[in-house]
Protein backbone atom coordinates (compact mmCIF):
# COMPACT_ATOMS: atom_id res chain seq x y z
CA UNK A 1 0.00 0.00 0.00
CA UNK A 2 2.62 2.58 1.21
CA UNK A 3 4.65 2.06 -2.14
CA UNK A 4 1.42 3.61 -4.16
CA UNK A 5 1.82 6.74 -1.73
CA UNK A 6 5.37 6.78 -2.43
CA UNK A 7 4.81 6.77 -6.01
CA UNK A 8 1.96 9.89 -5.95
CA UNK A 9 4.13 11.84 -3.59
CA UNK A 10 7.17 11.39 -5.90
CA UNK A 11 4.70 12.93 -8.65
CA UNK A 12 3.99 15.67 -6.56
CA UNK A 13 7.06 16.32 -5.38
CA UNK A 14 9.19 16.04 -8.84
CA UNK A 15 6.56 18.28 -10.39
CA UNK A 16 7.08 21.28 -7.89
CA UNK A 17 10.66 21.05 -7.96
CA UNK A 18 10.73 20.81 -12.05
CA UNK A 19 8.77 24.25 -11.67
CA UNK A 20 10.37 25.83 -8.33
CA UNK A 21 13.90 25.11 -9.64
CA UNK A 22 13.74 25.88 -12.89
CA UNK A 23 15.27 29.04 -12.54
CA UNK A 24 18.66 27.55 -10.98
CA UNK A 25 18.30 24.61 -14.10
CA UNK A 26 18.47 27.82 -15.91
CA UNK A 27 22.34 29.52 -14.06
CA UNK A 28 23.44 26.01 -14.52
CA UNK A 29 23.16 25.12 -18.11
CA UNK A 30 24.29 28.84 -18.99
CA UNK A 31 27.02 27.75 -16.69
CA UNK A 32 28.47 24.53 -17.38
CA UNK A 33 27.99 25.72 -21.53
CA UNK A 34 30.47 28.54 -20.51
CA UNK A 35 33.15 26.56 -18.07
CA UNK A 36 33.91 23.28 -20.90
CA UNK A 37 33.33 22.25 -23.85
CA UNK A 38 30.28 19.47 -24.22
CA UNK A 39 26.50 18.71 -23.83
CA UNK A 40 25.07 19.81 -20.56
CA UNK A 41 23.58 16.76 -19.67
CA UNK A 42 25.68 13.31 -18.93
CA UNK A 43 23.54 9.81 -19.62
CA UNK A 44 24.51 6.83 -18.05
CA UNK A 45 23.13 3.38 -18.30
CA UNK A 46 21.69 2.36 -14.41
CA UNK A 47 20.23 -0.64 -13.28
CA UNK A 48 16.54 0.03 -12.00
CA UNK A 49 13.78 -1.69 -10.21
CA UNK A 50 14.20 -5.27 -10.99
CA UNK A 51 17.41 -4.83 -12.99
CA UNK A 52 15.80 -3.13 -15.83
CA UNK A 53 18.46 -0.58 -17.27
CA UNK A 54 17.96 3.27 -17.58
CA UNK A 55 19.67 6.11 -18.77
CA UNK A 56 19.75 8.54 -15.12
CA UNK A 57 20.56 12.53 -16.05
CA UNK A 58 22.97 14.77 -14.10
CA UNK A 59 25.01 17.81 -14.90
CA UNK A 60 27.84 17.19 -16.70
CA UNK A 61 30.99 17.70 -13.82
CA UNK A 62 33.76 16.37 -15.97
CA UNK A 63 34.98 17.01 -19.27
CA UNK A 64 34.34 14.93 -22.68
CA UNK A 65 37.07 12.94 -22.94
CA UNK A 66 36.83 10.86 -19.48
CA UNK A 67 36.65 7.24 -19.59
CA UNK A 68 33.00 5.87 -20.11
CA UNK A 69 31.13 3.75 -17.54
CA UNK A 70 33.69 3.88 -15.09
CA UNK A 71 32.79 4.88 -11.61
CA UNK A 72 34.80 7.91 -10.44
CA UNK A 73 36.60 6.28 -7.64
CA UNK A 74 38.02 3.43 -10.01
CA UNK A 75 39.45 6.52 -12.35
CA UNK A 76 43.68 7.13 -11.86
CA UNK A 77 43.54 10.90 -10.20
CA UNK A 78 39.75 11.94 -11.31
CA UNK A 79 40.29 15.31 -10.23
CA UNK A 80 42.14 15.56 -13.75
CA UNK A 81 39.08 15.24 -15.25
CA UNK A 82 35.95 16.80 -13.27
CA UNK A 83 35.41 20.68 -14.78
CA UNK A 84 35.56 24.11 -12.68
CA UNK A 85 32.16 24.31 -12.42
CA UNK A 86 31.81 20.16 -11.89
CA UNK A 87 33.39 20.89 -8.59
CA UNK A 88 31.08 23.12 -7.31
CA UNK A 89 28.11 20.77 -8.37
CA UNK A 90 29.68 17.52 -6.48
CA UNK A 91 30.60 19.83 -3.60
CA UNK A 92 26.89 20.81 -3.57
CA UNK A 93 25.13 18.17 -5.09
CA UNK A 94 23.70 20.18 -7.37
CA UNK A 95 24.99 18.33 -10.48
CA UNK A 96 22.10 15.12 -9.73
CA UNK A 97 19.20 17.73 -9.86
CA UNK A 98 18.08 16.57 -13.44
CA UNK A 99 16.93 12.90 -11.87
CA UNK A 100 14.02 14.65 -10.72
CA UNK A 101 13.05 14.03 -14.60
CA UNK A 102 13.52 10.69 -13.84
CA UNK A 103 11.52 10.48 -10.71
CA UNK A 104 8.69 12.42 -12.58
CA UNK A 105 8.72 9.55 -15.23
CA UNK A 106 8.71 7.16 -12.98
CA UNK A 107 12.51 4.85 -13.30
CA UNK A 108 13.74 6.24 -9.67
CA UNK A 109 12.13 7.75 -6.76
CA UNK A 110 13.10 10.71 -4.20
CA UNK A 111 14.50 7.47 -1.93
CA UNK A 112 15.66 4.39 -2.13
CA UNK A 113 18.77 2.61 -2.87
CA UNK A 114 20.92 4.90 -5.78
CA UNK A 115 21.20 3.39 -8.94
CA UNK A 116 24.22 1.13 -9.35
CA UNK A 117 26.18 1.24 -12.83
CA UNK A 118 25.13 -1.47 -15.42
CA UNK A 119 28.44 -2.86 -15.19
CA UNK A 120 28.72 -3.07 -11.46
CA UNK A 121 27.89 -6.94 -11.20
CA UNK A 122 29.06 -6.74 -7.70
CA UNK A 123 26.94 -4.11 -5.83
CA UNK A 124 24.48 -5.66 -8.08
CA UNK A 125 25.04 -9.37 -6.62
CA UNK A 126 24.99 -8.20 -2.66
CA UNK A 127 22.26 -5.96 -3.47
CA UNK A 128 20.32 -9.41 -4.99
CA UNK A 129 20.89 -10.31 -1.29
CA UNK A 130 19.07 -8.00 0.29
CA UNK A 131 16.00 -7.76 -2.50
CA UNK A 132 17.55 -4.01 -2.68
CA UNK A 133 17.13 -4.44 -6.67
CA UNK A 134 13.63 -4.83 -6.30
CA UNK A 135 12.56 -1.27 -5.64
CA UNK A 136 12.94 1.74 -7.66
CA UNK A 137 16.49 3.51 -7.05
CA UNK A 138 16.39 7.01 -5.26
CA UNK A 139 17.90 10.20 -5.65
CA UNK A 140 18.94 9.31 -2.14
CA UNK A 141 19.00 6.12 0.66
CA UNK A 142 19.71 5.39 3.67
CA UNK A 143 23.44 4.23 2.37
CA UNK A 144 23.93 8.07 1.59
CA UNK A 145 23.45 9.60 4.62
CA UNK A 146 25.42 7.06 6.27
CA UNK A 147 29.00 7.21 4.13
CA UNK A 148 28.09 7.60 0.35
CA UNK A 149 31.35 7.20 -1.21
CA UNK A 150 32.99 6.07 1.58
CA UNK A 151 31.39 2.62 2.08
CA UNK A 152 32.59 -0.72 0.75
CA UNK A 153 29.92 -2.66 -1.45
CA UNK A 154 29.14 -5.08 1.43
CA UNK A 155 28.00 -2.56 3.83
CA UNK A 156 26.16 -0.04 1.35
CA UNK A 157 24.47 -3.22 0.19
CA UNK A 158 23.55 -4.09 3.65
CA UNK A 159 22.07 -0.54 3.89
CA UNK A 160 20.06 -0.83 1.05
CA UNK A 161 18.59 -3.85 2.31
CA UNK A 162 17.59 -2.96 5.65
CA UNK A 163 16.10 0.27 4.03
CA UNK A 164 13.68 -2.54 1.78
CA UNK A 165 13.18 -4.37 4.81
CA UNK A 166 11.91 -1.21 6.73
CA UNK A 167 10.68 0.94 3.78
CA UNK A 168 7.77 3.16 4.93
CA UNK A 169 6.91 6.81 5.26
CA UNK A 170 8.87 7.28 8.40
CA UNK A 171 11.80 6.02 6.49
CA UNK A 172 12.14 8.27 3.67
CA UNK A 173 11.47 11.53 6.02
CA UNK A 174 14.83 10.39 8.14
CA UNK A 175 16.28 9.55 4.75
CA UNK A 176 15.07 13.30 3.19
CA UNK A 177 16.19 15.43 6.32
CA UNK A 178 19.42 13.54 6.68
CA UNK A 179 20.07 13.89 3.50
CA UNK A 180 19.90 17.82 3.62
CA UNK A 181 22.39 17.75 6.75
CA UNK A 182 24.90 15.49 4.65
CA UNK A 183 24.94 17.74 1.83
CA UNK A 184 25.57 20.61 3.95
CA UNK A 185 28.48 19.37 6.10
CA UNK A 186 29.13 16.84 2.66
CA UNK A 187 29.73 14.13 4.72
CA UNK A 188 31.26 11.33 3.16
CA UNK A 189 32.04 12.43 -0.19
CA UNK A 190 35.22 10.78 -1.60
CA UNK A 191 36.61 11.20 -5.06
CA UNK A 192 38.60 8.56 -5.92
CA UNK A 193 38.55 5.95 -2.72
CA UNK A 194 35.79 4.27 -1.31
CA UNK A 195 35.69 1.90 2.03
CA UNK A 196 36.93 4.31 5.09
CA UNK A 197 33.86 4.31 6.68
CA UNK A 198 34.10 0.35 7.07
CA UNK A 199 34.38 0.13 10.85
CA UNK A 200 32.39 2.70 11.50
CA UNK A 201 29.45 1.75 9.28
CA UNK A 202 30.04 -1.64 11.26
CA UNK A 203 29.50 -0.75 14.43
CA UNK A 204 26.74 1.29 13.78
CA UNK A 205 25.18 -1.86 11.58
CA UNK A 206 26.03 -3.57 15.12
CA UNK A 207 24.53 -0.87 17.26
CA UNK A 208 22.12 0.09 16.12
CA UNK A 209 19.22 -0.16 13.60
CA UNK A 210 21.85 0.39 10.42
CA UNK A 211 22.69 3.76 9.16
Amino acid sequence: MYMKVKRLIDIILSLIGLIVLSPIYLILIISIKIDSRGPVLFKQKRVGINKTNFNILKFRTMRIDTPKDTPTHLLDNPEQYITKMGKLLRKTSLDELPQIWNIFVGQMSIIGPRPALWNQYDLIAERDKYGANDVPPGLTGWAQINGRDELPIEIKAKLDGEYVEKISLWMDVKCFFGTIVSVVKRDGVVEGGTGSKKEVASTKMTGSSGK
